[in-house]
């Protein structure tokens, strides 16, 4: 909010009126960082998401879906659309939010921790289209960090894969039925 603020020339306690005024129109919301503390360099502000894609899209100028293809917030877009089928997935079925996010100052991240109960399923979101060997770097230190194997990666390709280490690998054409 500091660096917003210092960019348009308001004070800090504009832009948190400005952002609740966001949240409460269910324009924005925010994604909380997971509080257990790992380790002690963690980020603790919170990441802010558009609750329609569509709307982030226009205000970027992005009027057709091929401009998308080398937009240099494809990604993020990407993200923004999953983290929100997961949100919207959950609060149809009544279930708390529980999602947070993970994310240290050495910028490892995973993008999705979902809570459920005692046991935290991390997921990572790529939106291109062939699995490299990067896709894996966020989940396998998490892995090695929270010492539990698993997770689930969400990408723009087309073939779902089950690795033997426990991480699953998932199109986002396939989201509805891991949900």
């Amino acid at each position: 909010m500091n660096s917003l603020a210092i960019e348009t020339g308001v004070n800090q306690k504009t832009i948190a009126a400005w952002l609740s005024v966001l949240e409460t129109s269910f324009i924005v919301f925010r994604l909380h960082p997971y509080h257990k503390n790992y380790n002690k360099r963690i980020i603790k502000m919170p990441k802010l998401y558009f609750y329609d894609t569509g709307l982030a899209s226009a205000l970027l100028g992005i009027e057709d879906p091929s401009q998308l293809e080398f937009h240099p917030f494809r990604g993020s877009l990407f993200e923004n659309l999953v983290i929100i089928e997961f949100l919207k997935h959950r609060l149809n079925r009544g279930k708390s939010r529980n999602l947070y996010f993970w994310r240290d100052t050495a910028g490892n991240e995973i993008d999705l921790l979902i809570e459920q109960g005692a046991q935290l399923l991390p997921i990572d979101i790529k939106s291109g289209m062939t699995v490299t060997a990067n896709y894996f770097k966020g989940l396998k230190f998490w892995n090695k960090l929270s010492d539990t194997p698993g997770g689930l990666i969400v990408y723009g390709g087309s073939e779902s894969q089950k690795r033997s280490d426990g991480i699953i690998i998932s199109p986002l054409s396939e989201l509805n039925s891991l949900l």
